[in-house]
């Protein structure tokens, strides 16, 4: 797609949860719990509230067109405030610091006063019926001549468990909300700003890491076509494809509306009762439905079934939007006979509705109430077809696609918070904020300092683990033996199915040490780490007791006359092969040698003793 005559703009929300002790209007923990270790559970019917202005948002209306009931599971590492049973705590200050480094970062600056407000939320994901959040800094800078325009402080919101079922350990632990201007005119361009934006946040080594920590909305717009905001986008390599379907999905959308504009197409409101008609249908769905409505839209014929999108039509936008009334789906003549509806029935639809061949006739199955909501949706996004594209909240899909949320939210969303205090940001507290070096820049001077390649500098300086390497090299461990067994080593026994994370940092640390000194060699480390994961648990010791009892295990002292032995032995078996082989005999009896010493000796003095054994034996 030419994306510049298309006029593609987008921009970022990106979402990080923080790694701090507690949560941000609590002191409780900021851990995740599995739901088996929940204490109860309790039940919550959500309502939206009205604004100052007496107005009621219309992503929150949208929300209560289905009436829900919300369990929430508790923990005994959650309060009332997370039950929405005590008044908030004041702002995490561990928290509002780390928020204010990134926007140092950033080249922000900060707002003299931040004041906590109250995001209107009542998809059951916050017991209160709203989000706590705060604008901490305006305007920041970003490569290819992007800015931020806003970073954010607010509550992560609670766990999905499964429906309406929800898990509080998720709940109030800090997020920083940074939202970038639509200034990214390509999908690849989107992607580039994510990953830097992720690398800054990292950089600070204060963010939590791991799926579902950090996710990004994105926001979508074409000429001609509507802002469309697609929430919860994790994977980072996905962001472009997500871009690019979404501008394909309003280029199709803008296409559908000119036929249906060129047709002179209209939305029948006429709603008819098709209960009768279905009563002796093979379609399981139809069988058991109390009620069948129809409606016609005239002129609508062939295009409700077009697809817009990879895997997705204008009939699923339509369905989507009926799901919000608590249906499964909608049928459409576009589609049918199919699902166990034939053609004489199909036929008999239309003679019903009484919709000519250019028609497309739309039918919801479900129970009156339900069924007669479903239908209104399916009219309005209809109506909205001849429009072009709506402004909505979208959820991305599995490989890119989307499918329609709630509308747009509004002014009418927002609400001062009036349980906590502001929080003033004075020039000696902005000035005390401290900047980290960037990964980028550690990641090069590793190449400089340590001798790394860059691509391993690269993956230590952006890995979990680099606290781990740090401490090590600080230690006197040489970094490429630190960072191969933090990277490629730990990587390849996990791999194998070796529980590595049962491995502390400690030990780890230790056993490197342990090597650099000379009492393991660099060759016993995957069986050490094996050993050390497979007694994890089984008693106590320090790390220092635990590897050496590893070592002793695994890989016990082996004196260099020993090691002279085994080699001369081993030669002696071997005799004609290193006649034959020669010095190309090294590699193959290295290997024979290293293999009967379990990685009890260094390589380099195996190579040494063997190399000389075979040149005394070739003379």
């Amino acid at each position: 797609m030419n994306y510049k005559e298309l006029g593609l703009k987008a921009g970022i929300e990106i979402h990080q949860q923080l790694d701090t002790a507690e949560k941000l209007f609590c002191r409780c923990p900021t851990l995740l719990r599995d739901t088996s270790e929940r204490t109860g559970e309790f039940y919550r019917y959500l309502r939206a509230t009205e604004s100052e202005l007496g107005e009621i948002d219309r992503a929150a209306r949208e929300e209560m067109k289905l009436v829900r009931k919300f369990c929430y599971y508790t923990y005994d590492t959650v309060c009332l405030v997370e039950h929405d049973e005590e008044p908030p705590a004041p702002m995490n200050p561990e928290a509002l610091e780390v928020c204010l480094t990134i926007a140092k970062m950033l080249g922000m600056t900060p707002v003299e006063q931040v004041q906590t407000m109250r995001k209107l939320v009542i998809d059951g994901s916050n017991t209160s019926g709203f989000q706590r959040t705060a604008l901490v800094a305006l305007s920041g800078a970003l490569p290819d001549g992007c800015r931020i325009e806003t970073i954010c402080l607010e509550e992560e919101a609670a766990q999905r468990v499964e429906g309406d079922t929800f898990s509080l350990d998720r709940l109030g632990i800090p997020l920083v909300e940074i939202t970038t201007a639509p200034c990214m005119h390509t999908p690849k361009a989107v992607q580039r700003i994510a990953e830097y934006i992720g690398m800054v946040l990292r950089s600070t080594g204060r963010v939590k890491r791991g799926l579902g920590t950090i996710r990004q909305d994105i926001n979508v717009s074409i000429a001609g076509g509507a802002r469309v905001e697609i929430k919860g986008v994790q994977e980072l390599n996905l962001i472009a494809e997500v871009v690019s379907r979404e501008v394909e999905r309003q280029t199709n959308l803008l296409a559908v509306r000119d036929a249906l504009r060129e047709r002179g197409a209209r939305v029948d409101h006429t709603v008819v009762d098709v209960t009768e008609l279905f009563a002796g249908t093979a379609s399981s769905i139809l069988k058991k439905a109390k009620s069948i409505l129809a409606i016609r839209l005239c002129g609508f014929a062939g295009l409700v079934g077009r697809e817009i999108q990879p895997g997705r039509r204008l009939g699923s936008e339509m369905s989507d939007y009926a799901k919000k009334c608590g249906v499964g789906g909608i049928f459409h003549t576009d589609e049918l006979p199919a699902y166990g509806v034939t053609a004489e029935e199909v036929a008999r639809l239309r003679e019903v509705v009484g919709a000519a061949e250019e028609d497309c006739v739309v039918i919801v199955a479900a129970g009156r109430e339900r069924a007669g909501c479903a239908i209104e949706q399916v009219m309005i996004r209809a109506e909205m077809a001849l429009s072009g594209v709506p402004e909505e909240t979208r959820k991305m899909l599995e490989e890119g696609s989307t499918a329609y949320m709630r509308p747009l939210p509004g002014a009418a969303r927002m609400y001062p918070e009036t349980d906590v205090f502001p929080v003033e940001i004075d020039l000696d507290r902005w000035e005390s904020i401290a900047v980290p070096e960037l990964l980028t820049d550690r990641a090069e001077r590793f190449v400089r300092a340590f001798g790394l390649d860059e691509a391993l500098a690269h993956q230590m300086a952006f890995s979990e683990r680099l606290p781990t390497f740090e401490a090590a090299v600080a230690a006197g461990v040489r970094p490429t033996t630190a960072a191969r067994t933090l990277l490629a080593t730990c990587r390849e026994l996990a791999r194998d199915g070796v529980a590595v994370d049962r491995v502390s940092k400690e030990e780890i640390l230790t056993l490197l040490s342990a090597v650099e000194a000379g009492r393991a060699a660099k060759e016993a480390i995957p069986d050490l780490i094996t050993e050390l994961a497979r007694t994890a648990g089984g008693g106590g010791g320090t790390p220092r007791e635990r590897v050496d009892a590893a070592i002793a295990r695994m890989a016990p002292a082996v004196s260099r006359a020993d090691v002279e032995a085994i080699v001369h032995r081993i030669v002696a078996e071997r005799e004609a092969f290193a006649r034959e082989k020669g010095m190309g005999a090294l590699g193959p009896l290295m290997g024979v040698v290293m293999q009967e010493l379990r990685g009890s000796v260094d390589g380099k003095v195996v190579s040494e003793v063997l190399r000389r054994e075979l040149k005394e034996l070739l003379a």
